[in-house]
């Protein structure tokens, strides 16, 4: 293994030493070193002294920057991701105000060098100037025919066939095409030549100091310092983006602040870059927090004398929602901390600020000085000017700021009632409205010494009404007033109004208002009472408040059955031993889904069984039953028919005879099939009630002579102790009938 090891190092030895040499004397994309060596010398040095830094020569393919490690980085490729640390002051911040706050502009070199690297099919400038490694396409027609592509060589010379060697070196690309006609001219007459630019050749620059990547980078010639900062990913958590230095030899070329660029978009310390040229990123100088109410929060960093309006301005401002002070926590000679209120005025937006000052821009206070609020069941939920000596009746002058904004929406006249739809209508009639509860309404009032609150009731109908002065009682500012409905706080029965629908088979069927009270048999006399063909048995009356308890009972019974199916199949899985087990599992669990899908969209109807009589006809055979708010009674014709669900060969609807039975209808539905249950057999009974074969004795013989009422439904179950997971299944029958959810659901089910 050490032997393996040894062989390794001597490998990576060699290529690295091939790959130099290489470059170093045969590429043509080989940068210059006659102005450069000491410069890169220098930098090599400053590379091999910082960590995690390594000396690259790229191969003499690379025309993209490479990474910190050599690696070339492709047009469409990212750098790797470091796992950012955040600076001493990120985490100070932190702690102080509890937020993370990012480093101003870090976040633009993310996602680089995809965005930023230099490309190549961009147009050459004029004042380029050809060195060593530019390709250059030579064409020329007439009296000399010239077509090549050719490589200025590392003495700046151009090799043209016919012509010879050609120096380019040191021109600039505008004079090119001149300077080479004048050239081929000495040798040839009567002939046009052109001269282009194809790959351009590469240079090696040094991105060194507090860098995110250190390194060494192959880059197009036509690279400048912007290109190459992004290129290496900017400035390290320690690094400063507003000294950014270009050094060239012993000299500093440019120095870039990156906020130039990122504030104003100035470029004008860009610099283009040349062989051996060193980036060098700046420690990074004083800094200051800014947090709350301003556009960008974030780190700043300072360079020079830097006023609080300064900072503002690099923040883009304070928000519209930005207190009138802002808070500043300073750190004094390294020893203690203070704190200043500085007044957003003139001479305040002038403090000057220092080093690891914290800024916290307060939000404007909710409260509302002179105000007084007027909130609950009223037409517009408000805040309005308080003035001295205003009462409850200035607040609410007259009852029409008491009808809430929805009443007047459910009004809308956009309902055709023209061969529209009598349910949607009567839907649309009804008690709409919120009432006022006229017998209590409340102040919230702030006592601002002692930070209480104190609840002062009134008599909203004396203080609006009457304007009796006990009730209509005097305001301050900071008040709340609360408007409640009837259903806000329940009022008695009596003070409550009633609405409730009568249709069918009555003398007058409509939308009637009743007062507290008032029972069902009223209420259909108050109608006109029933008709000839009313069929009482068969009346439906849904109650929202009973349908309301059914469906929450029916939702945690189908619950209930979801558990006990979700276990059983659990149970199962851990039984299965094949192929073939495996796929009836599966197969059961889509049924068990199936089945519960269909049960959750089934919803309760809200019906109450009226146990009206068979042969029921008259007024007084109804019910003295109490009316509530939105009650629905509707009084069917006899219809003439009975239907048969469920396992039976021909599930269907029968006509209705006088006498004949129960098994009479299953036999005429071809009898029960061998899937059948007739134990769990029942009858969904036309007034809303629910007969089962358990209900008739054990053997179950009056069961089947039982007589059928036109209406009525029969439904004979599938015989579920045949599956594995039936005890399971089982209760879903039970759900059906125990909610009196009729024949309609039913055929939901067994769809």
């Amino acid at each position: 293994m050490r032997f393996i090891n040894l062989v390794t190092i001597a490998l990576v030895f060699a290529a690295s030493f091939l790959q130099q040499s290489y470059a170093a004397t045969n590429s043509p994309f080989a940068a210059p070193s006659t102005t450069s060596g000491a410069n890169a010398a220098a930098a090599q040095s400053v590379l091999a002294s910082q960590p995690n830094s390594i000396v690259q020569i790229a191969p003499p393919a690379a025309l993209m920057p490479t990474n910190g490690q050599g690696a070339r980085i492709l047009a469409n490729e990212q750098l790797p991701e470091e796992k950012a640390r955040p600076s001493d002051f990120q985490s100070f911040v932190k702690q102080s105000i509890g937020v993370d706050l990012p480093v101003y502009g870090h976040t633009l070199f993310k996602n680089v060098p995809t965005t930023f690297a230099p490309v190549e099919n961009i147009p050459v400038p004029p004042d380029y100037v050809i060195g060593p490694g530019d390709e250059i396409q030579v064409r020329a027609w007439g009296q000399v025919d010239i077509d090549v592509r050719a490589i200025v060589d590392r003495v700046g010379s151009l090799y043209i066939p016919k012509v010879g060697n050609i120096n380019v070196a040191g021109l600039k690309y505008a004079d090119l095409s001149d300077f080479l006609k004048t050239a081929v001219g000495r040798l040839f007459r009567n002939f046009d030549l052109s001269a282009n630019l194809g790959q351009l050749r590469s240079i090696q620059v040094f991105v060194v100091g507090h860098a995110r990547r250190p390194g060494t980078y192959t880059v197009s010639s036509l690279s400048t310092l912007v290109n190459t900062v992004f290129a290496a990913g900017g400035p390290a958590a320690t690094g400063s983006m507003r000294h950014v230095q270009l050094k060239r030899g012993n000299q500093t070329i440019t120095v870039l602040d990156m906020y130039n660029l990122l504030l104003n978009g100035d470029m004008s310390a860009d610099a283009k870059l040349l062989p051996g040229d060193v980036i060098f990123f700046s420690p990074i100088g004083p800094t200051i927090a800014v947090s709350g109410s301003v556009n960008v929060p974030a780190i700043y960093e300072l360079a020079g004398p830097t006023s609080l309006s300064d900072v503002f301005a690099w923040t883009g401002g304070l928000t519209n929602t930005a207190g009138a002070s802002v808070h500043l926590e300073r750190v004094e000679n390294h020893q203690q901390r203070t704190v200043l209120e500085v007044q957003l005025t003139k001479a305040g937006l002038s403090t000057a600020l220092r080093d690891a000052d914290i800024i916290r821009v307060r939000g404007l206070s909710s409260r509302f000085e002179n105000t007084v609020t007027l909130r609950g069941n009223v037409a517009e939920p408000s805040r309005v000017e308080w003035t001295t000596g205003m009462r409850i009746k200035d607040l609410i002058p007259d009852t029409s700021f008491l009808i809430s904004s929805n009443y007047w929406q459910s009004k809308s006249p956009g309902i055709n009632t023209l061969g529209g739809n009598a349910t949607t209508i009567q839907s649309e009639i009804k008690n709409s409205l919120s009432e006022v509860n006229w017998d209590y309404a409340v102040i919230e009032r702030l006592n601002w010494q002692e930070l209480t609150t104190t609840l002062i009731p009134f008599n909203l109908a004396k203080a609006v009404k009457d304007a009796d002065p006990k009730h209509n009682i005097l305001l301050e500012a900071g008040d709340v007033v609360t408007i409640f409905s009837k259903n806000d706080v329940q009022v008695p029965i009596a003070k409550r109004s009633t609405f409730v629908t009568i249709e069918g088979e009555v003398a007058a069927p409509g939308v009637y208002q009743i007062t507290p009270g008032v029972t069902l048999q009223a209420a259909v006399n108050n109608a006109g009472g029933v008709t000839d063909h009313a069929y009482l048995f068969g009346a439906r009356l849904t109650r929202e408040s009973t349908r309301l308890l059914q469906q929450k009972q029916m939702e945690e019974a189908v619950s209930r059955l979801e558990r006990e199916m979700e276990r059983d199949a659990a149970f199962r899985s851990r039984s299965v031993l094949s192929a073939e087990d495996a796929s009836a599992v599966q197969s059961e669990a889509v049924t068990r889904r199936n089945i519960v899908e269909r049960l959750k969209g089934i919803k309760a109807t809200g019906r109450i069984v009226l146990e009206i009589p068979t042969q029921a006809n008259k007024n007084t055979d109804i019910p003295d039953i109490v009316l509530e708010d939105a009650d629905r009674l509707y009084i069917p014709s006899a219809p003439s028919t009975v239907g048969v669900l469920g396992a039976v060969y021909n599930e269907n609807t029968f006509l209705h005879r006088n006498g004949k039975e129960l098994s009479d209808y299953i036999a005429q539905a071809g009898g029960p099939t061998k899937n059948a249950d007739n134990r769990e057999a029942y009858v969904l009974r036309a007034d809303g009630s629910t007969v089962s074969r358990r209900q008739s004795g054990w053997f179950g013989s009056g069961f089947e002579n039982l007589d059928m009422m036109p209406g009525d439904t029969v439904v004979v179950p599938e015989d579920l102790e045949k599956t594995s997971w039936a005890k399971v299944l089982k209760d879903w029958t039970q759900i059906l009938y125990q909610f009196g959810l009729g024949a309609a659901a039913i055929k939901v089910l067994n769809q």
